[in-house]
């Protein structure tokens, strides 16, 4: 009669069981399935072999799940990251480094043809530059007091001045509004309209090289004295200063996995450094030869570095050993997002491509300059294929395939963010801060417990001072008086002595053990030193005479 339905009914019919739940992993479409065996993990499990019937079911119930776990992450993969990066391919005999920017521009787009330019300003060279972490903004800095910054999407000028005066290095800070200069004397601060913020008078001595560690809001500079020094940028406190006592040094890199700080030094060593630590972490003699150049790849695993004896050598930091060596100069390096290595020296610029994941890194690209042009400078765009460089006679750039990340996060870094949007993720990084003991080796032991420390043994001073710590307080134990009889006073002196000599008994009988212990390893060393022919006289352990 009335068309009523049971709601019980309704909930049995859409409630799914378990198993029938994840049953349709295995209608993937064909352009998903290459990216679900990338999730998966391994092959399907054999469960005929199983007689459990109870865990033939679990293990059938994980298995569907982990199929539906990596079609999920195929799924987001297809639709968050859309675009893949394209590598040069050659045909044939074709060698991929023979290929030259001509053919390559002739190819692409035309608004990528446009990211391949040439800006020759030879009275003010050499040149160094630096982008943004959105690779929207570039900023350049002449040795004779030209700066500029340019927008790498319109290509059009920002921003430039001159500050008349040598300068050595440039960096950008957390965003494209201000940016720090290594001038003749002292590092500056400058904002976006060209106006001086800040002289950073203790980062006196010349300073050589500038890093920022944008997750710690940290400025670190290196002057021709090998003083290292850090300053937060948000609070104008220094965090650090540390006398690296191996001379000049004008090689320095962030390892951007765990913000540790490179040094490269004329005596061949690099060196790793923390602000709240007083001695480099990591001390590596690398070349044989003043270190040119190095860099770090974005995974923290490995770095590249070059010296004067003619070699470039990739280096696992897990272990701290040799991967390849390559021969040949390099005068700067850089690692792309992507892992391709370019190295730059005199006219030429190499790139150096791991084609099958394994470091061993073979010749990509080639590119030469005009002739008379030192490259100084190179350094990747993130999220574009393009690489930049910095020579005698001006800026250039080059186009790289392969060697930006297609896809951009921009929570992470939006090369199209707003005004609004700008001063909104720097409240928010500002708030994100992480402090500076949080830099080391492996961040991953930040969130463990701290190790049980050893206990030291005290010195000979502090036992003394503890025992007789522990004698005045015996001497200070008021004793009861007892009944008549039992309260004389040779028995209370007595009972003193006895307090006092169980105060002193710990230490006495510590002294005893260290004396035995050094009596026989005495008694070894004579052992060990007398004759082979008259050590068969020694008493043996254990033997009765």
């Amino acid at each position: 009669m009335g068309g009523k339905e049971d709601p019980n009914m309704i909930e049995k019919e859409e409630v799914e069981p378990p198993h029938e739940r994840f049953s349709n992993v295995q209608g993937v479409s064909d352009d998903l399935e290459p990216k679900v065996k990338k999730y998966l993990r391994g092959d399907r499990a054999d469960l005929e072999v199983v007689k459990d019937k109870r865990l033939k079911g679990q293990l059938e119930f994980r298995e569907e799940l982990h199929g539906q776990t990596a079609k999920n992450a195929a799924k987001a993969e297809k639709w968050l990251m859309p675009c893949e990066e394209g590598y040069l391919e050659a045909e044939g005999l074709e060698k991929t480094y023979r290929i030259k920017q001509e053919s390559i521009i002739t190819e692409v787009d035309i608004l990528s043809s446009r990211k391949a330019f040439d800006i020759v300003l030879p009275d003010l060279g050499p040149y160094t530059v630096d982008y943004t972490s959105s690779g929207r903004h570039m900023v350049v800095a002449g040795r004779k007091g030209h700066v500029a910054i340019i927008d790498m999407k319109t290509m059009g000028l920002i921003r430039e001045l001159q500050v008349r005066e040598t300068v050595r290095d440039v960096a950008f800070l957390h965003n494209l509004e201000f940016f720090a200069v290594a001038q003749k004397k002292y590092p500056y601060i400058y904002n976006s309209h060209g106006t001086e913020l800040h002289c950073l008078r203790d980062h006196a001595g010349g300073p050589l090289r500038l890093q920022f560690l944008k997750n710690h809001f940290l400025l670190v500079s290196i002057n021709k004295y090998g003083q290292l020094r850090f300053i937060d940028t948000s609070t104008g406190v220094a965090v650090g200063y540390h006398r690296t006592g191996l001379g000049r040094c004008d090689v320095m890199e962030e390892n951007p996995f765990n913000s540790i700080t490179g040094l490269g030094h004329s005596c061949g060593k690099v060196t790793m450094w923390k602000p709240t630590y007083g001695a480099p972490l990591v001390k590596m003699l690398c070349h044989h030869g003043p270190v040119t150049a190095m860099a770090f790849h974005n995974g923290g695993h490995l770095m590249a570095t070059a010296g004067m004896d003619r070699k470039i050598k990739l280096w696992d930091l897990r272990k701290f050993e040799v991967l390849r060596t390559f021969t040949g100069h390099a005068k700067s390096l850089d690692f792309s997002q992507k892992g391709l290595l370019a190295s730059g020296n005199g006219s030429r610029v190499h790139i150096w491509r791991d084609s099958w994941g394994d470091q061993n890194y073979s010749l990509y690209m080639s590119h030469s300059m005009v002739k008379g042009y030192q490259v100084g400078k190179v350094a990747f765009q993130p999220y574009e294929d393009v690489l930049g460089l910095g020579h005698s006679m001006g800026i250039s750039s080059i186009l790289v395939p392969g060697s930006g990340e297609p896809n951009f996060d921009s929570w992470v870094a939006n090369p199209y963010e707003t005004s609004s949007q700008r001063r909104e993720k720097e409240v928010h990084e500002l708030l994100d801060k992480l402090p500076p003991e949080s830099i080391d080796l492996d961040p991953k032991k930040i969130a463990l417990p701290k190790p049980m420390r050893r206990k030291e043994k005290p010195s000979q001073k502090e036992r003394e001072g503890e025992m007789e710590a522990a004698i005045t307080a015996a001497k200070g134990i008021r004793l009861k008086k007892k009944t008549k009889g039992r309260n004389k006073p040779s028995k209370r002196e007595k009972k003193k002595q006895e307090v006092l000599v169980k105060a002193k008994r710990p230490f006495l009988e510590e002294n005893m053990k260290e004396e035995q212990s050094r009596k026989k390893q005495r008694i070894g060393d004579e052992e060990a030193s007398l004759p082979k022919a008259l050590q068969r006289f020694v008493r043996k352990k254990g033997a009765v005479i």
